[in-house]
């Protein structure tokens, strides 16, 4: 109950303070108070395609700042497809930049910089918290910890690569260690099935890289386009296993928890289960959640790329060049991600099973 109480009390400060924290930016934040249509017109572009701009001017108060309580004139100019622009309307709240001289009739103008979006997030954060809670209640409650916890080590580790010259694949291989013991120990406790299922996972995911890696080295990464990262100023590769290697992990984590929870519900069901028969409803299990788990995977990672190929297929690209350039990374991750389930399911049978059988024989 005193969780509940506080955790209510976070939710209102935090919806207060983000909807008065404008002086805490040091960028000019403006609210929208009127809004008017100036001008639309339809445009065409070599591929027939038609779009509406509209042309809109808007009244907004500055809410902090040297300018604070002063009225700004603003335009903004945006298309009815909204992909680089959007309307904005009244309490939208905007980042500013705000002219050192007034126009000729004595305004305050200035130009549009982007939306204060953080009253959304919140929202959008607090909506999530609340479902984990009512749902899962005391593992909610702990899963919402080792996201946080999790996050943070993410934070860590990138500003650690950022800013030191340390292989990527060292630092993530850590961060899959430090992630599954975390995630697995706060939410299941200390006890056989938590060591299984860390074991069958560590096993899985690390037995998954290094064939991925042997496999990209033996064809010198044949078919991957590494356009996409053509900015960086790291090694393309070693960014691409690493995030290879962070992607697959949840879906290995999965498998592995759930063959090791079921194999153990089992044995607490019936303590006298022959091995075997754990072993064959495990395998079993596992079957059943290959397939889905494998398209999960396939689906998590080409849905990024669905603008990027509309893109290429409405400016007449081929298809197979389309595919090409924007999912083969995609597939790759994918593939890698289902033979990391592929393999851990036979591991984390034989792991629960080693497990059940240390535990049946100290009683």
């Amino acid at each position: 109950m005193i969780l509940y109480l506080v955790i209510g009390i976070c939710f209102v400060t935090s919806v207060v303070f983000v909807h008065h924290n404008s002086s805490f930016y040091n960028r000019t934040i403006a609210k929208v108070v009127t809004t008017h249509i100036e001008d639309q017109t339809v445009v065409t572009d070599l591929h027939n395609n038609e779009d509406q701009i509209f042309t809109q001017t808007i009244e907004a108060v500055i809410e902090n700042g040297e300018d604070k309580g002063k009225v700004i004139q603003l335009t903004n100019k945006y298309s009815l497809s909204g992909a680089y622009d959007q309307e904005y309307r009244v309490g939208n709240k905007l980042f500013v930049s705000v002219d050192q001289l007034a126009n000729e009739n004595g305004e305050v103008t200035g130009d549009i910089l982007d939306v204060k979006r953080d009253s959304y997030v919140l929202l959008v954060g607090w909506l999530f918290i609340f479902t984990l809670l009512l749902v899962g209640k005391r593992r909610g409650f702990f899963s919402m910890i080792s996201l946080a916890v999790n996050a943070t080590l993410m934070y860590v580790a990138l500003d650690v690569y950022v800013n030191h010259d340390i292989n990527l694949l060292w630092i993530c291989s850590l961060l899959v260690i430090l992630f599954t013991v975390i995630s697995l120990l706060l939410l299941n406790g200390l006890n056989e099935m938590t060591y299984a299922a860390i074991t069958a996972t560590l096993l899985g995911i690390f037995l998954s890289l290094f064939i991925t890696f042997v496999v990209v080295k033996a064809t010198s990464g044949s078919g991957l386009r590494y356009e996409e990262m053509q900015f960086l100023t790291r090694h393309y590769e070693a960014i691409f296993m690493a995030g290879l290697f962070i992607g697959s992990l949840g879906a290995v984590m999965d498998i592995a928890i759930t063959i090791s929870s079921s194999i153990f519900g089992l044995y607490e069901k019936n303590p006298t289960i022959r091995a075997k028969d754990l072993t064959k409803s495990g395998m079993a299990i596992g079957k059943d959640v290959m397939g889905t788990l494998t398209n999960i995977l396939f689906f998590v990672y080409a849905s990024g790329s669905i603008p990027s190929m509309i893109l290429y297929l409405k400016n007449s690209s081929a298809l197979g060049f389309t595919v090409s350039m924007n999912i083969s990374l995609e597939l790759a991750r994918a593939l890698a991600g289902g033979i990391g389930i592929v393999l851990t399911i036979p591991i984390a049978v034989y792991t629960s099973v080693f497990f059940v059988n240390r535990k049946r024989n100290r009683l």
